[in-house]
């Protein structure tokens, strides 16, 4: 095969995906692949969803496209009522854009703008935490505080600080009660705010939990219900990024349900479309609306292919697929299922230290020693082994190594359709038992 497409990387080939079949994906060759982590936690309703695939087939024969800058469609407006209506209090409106990285721009730029408009043009800096992970556009990139993404665009990159992460098995201490560390590493937030100058900062910025960087790490008990506090209280902006964790992931439509929290703006992407198209958004609280409106009213911002119609429609009948269909019990019920197998195979392993996550967002994290949580040395590449071993055994999972600065530490995140079957657990599982076997030997 002539090959011209300019990969995510230049090594190798890889096999050309030709089907898509419930769970499971098949390549050209014919060989069947179990996504045990929906791609990057994108595939949430498999490969064939009859229901989404008919609303595209539909949605063609009417419109495909038409550019914001003149029309609205009916796809978009329906989609933000649905949004709305099973949104957190006080989120209002919404604002389409393809991509989590674009929602991320979006609402960094929005958090300014919105300053400026109440007469706070001295507030401009963002907070955000370490071993976070916001998207690869140069905004959401300064954001995340993933340092081996960022080490080589870090000239280009905007003056973001960053926090300590909630981060419980590798920062707990021994004497802490969950909710006593929560609030000490929340109590951060307050400490570099005045540290900034309160006067000075728009936003704070975390994954409810955290995805691919750290491995589905949640937030503990009464963590995210401090960080609002502190935000009032400094009159900072909340964004809770929901790309990888909401749309139904954790077993709630918008993970920070879960925490009893409501932030001022929420990004979504990756589960909305489902895969069947590119698709986000940024969901903003009535007051930071209403603040544009009677004000200049024009955000400044855009993007050519927002609010497109076919991308509104498959995310149309994706939630209804979630919401109608009875996915969110559905992920809770699996998710259990997934734990417990996952504690059955490797509660007791000798390189795994913590199983940890919500819903159908797992994470496993591999330790050279389970006593003393010491990681692996970066040169043996265990993630990058666990990937190889696990797809040549017909499983895609997400394994990322620097778990814990960047450098250090290796995780598998597994985000599995929300339709994967009893059996489906077992042979994910059982493979990635394999993988991590394989990978770990001398």
């Amino acid at each position: 095969m002539n090959n011209h497409i300019f990969g995510r990387s230049t090594k190798g080939e890889m096999p050309v995906a030709a089907k898509g079949d419930g769970c499971y994906l098949i390549d050209s060759d014919g060989r069947r692949y179990l996504d045990g982590s929906g791609g990057a936690a994108v595939s949430c309703l498999g490969h064939s969803n009859a229901a989404v695939r008919a609303a595209l087939h539909a949605q063609i024969d009417h419109l495909a496209f038409a550019h914001t800058g003149f029309f609205t469609s009916e796809p978009a407006e329906t989609l933000a009522d649905r949004l709305i209506e099973n949104a957190p209090e006080g989120i209002d409106r919404v604002y389409l854009v393809s991509g989590g990285s674009e929602a991320v721009e979006a609402a960094i730029k929005l958090a300014r703008q919105y300053f400026l408009e109440i007469g706070q043009p001295g507030r401009h800096r963002v907070i955000a935490r370490r071993q976070s992970y916001h998207g690869n556009t140069l905004g959401a990139l300064a954001a995340g505080g993933n340092a081996w993404r960022r080490t080589q665009f870090a000239p280009l990159l905007a003056d973001t600080t960053h926090i300590s992460p909630c981060y419980e098995y590798r920062d707990r201490r021994d004497d802490e009660t969950q909710e006593a560390y929560g609030l000490r590493v929340a109590n951060e937030l307050e400490t570099e705010i005045l540290r900034l100058g309160p006067e000075t900062v728009m936003a704070f910025m975390a994954e409810p939990v955290v995805g691919a960087t750290a491995g589905a790490v949640p937030a503990v008990p009464g963590y995210l219900k401090r960080i609002r506090e502190i935000c009032d209280r400094y009159g900072v902006l909340l964004i809770l990024d929901e790309v990888m964790c909401g749309m139904g992931r954790t077993g709630h439509l918008f993970a920070c349900q879960e925490d009893g929290v409501a932030p001022d703006m929420i990004t979504i992407a990756k589960g909305l479309g489902a895969g069947y198209q590119p698709i986000g958004a940024l969901l903003t609280s009535r007051g930071i609306f209403d603040a544009i409106a009677t004000g200049t009213g024009f955000f400044q911002h855009g993007h050519t292919y927002m609010g497109h119609a076919m991308a509104a429609s498959a995310a149309n009948a994706v939630l209804g697929e979630i919401l109608d269909g009875g996915l969110l019990g559905r992920v809770r019920a699996q998710g259990d299922k997934l734990d417990a197998a996952l504690r059955a195979e490797f509660g007791q392993h000798a390189h795994i230290g913590d199983i940890r996550g919500r819903g159908l967002f797992r994470g496993v994290e591999l330790v050279a020693d389970r006593e003393t949580k010491e990681t692996f040395d970066p040169k043996r590449c265990i993630a990058a082994r666990i990937k190889k071993e696990a797809f040549a055994a017909g499983l895609i999972c997400y394994p990322m190594s620097g778990t814990i600065d960047g450098q250090q530490g290796d995780h598998v995140l597994l985000a599995p359709p929300f339709i994967i079957e009893d059996a489906q657990i077992d042979e994910l599982v059982g493979k990635l038992s394999t993988a991590v076997e394989r990978a770990i030997a001398p």
